[in-house]
């Protein structure tokens, strides 16, 4: 990832809906959310919802696709390893240096919202 692609990535992170947004869709799984469901979850009007689904798609941390009359949002994990493995690349000259990290039990994680 180049520093630039990080950037715009974190700036997109860098504002509370978004940040929410992305959030829910990383619990959510590959399967995602539909836009309706991830307004009424964070409290968004449509309007918002959207304009904030388009920006984070837009820097490539999302992605969507349609299912008959919905469209479903995901994370694109790839990209947000890409962007941890970016802010963490050559951490303390190698050492294990994030407990917060390495100890991240991603199975217990309960999902926000139940399909």
């Amino acid at each position: 990832m180049e520093t630039i692609q990080a950037a715009e990535c974190l700036a997109a992170l860098g504002h509370q809906s978004r940040l929410e947004i992305f959030r829910l869709l990383v619990q959510a799984g590959p399967d995602g959310i539909n836009a309706s469901l991830i307004g009424e979850a964070l409290g968004l009007a449509p309007a918002t919802c959207s304009f904030h689904l388009a920006h984070l798609t837009r820097v490539g941390l999302i992605s969507a696709r349609q299912e008959s009359r919905f469209i479903y949002y995901s994370t694109d994990f790839a990209a947000m390893d890409d962007l941890i493995a970016f802010l963490t690349a050559n951490c303390c000259h190698g050492k294990a240096c994030l407990p917060k990290t390495a100890a991240v039990n991603t199975v217990a994680i309960e999902p926000a919202i139940k399909h």
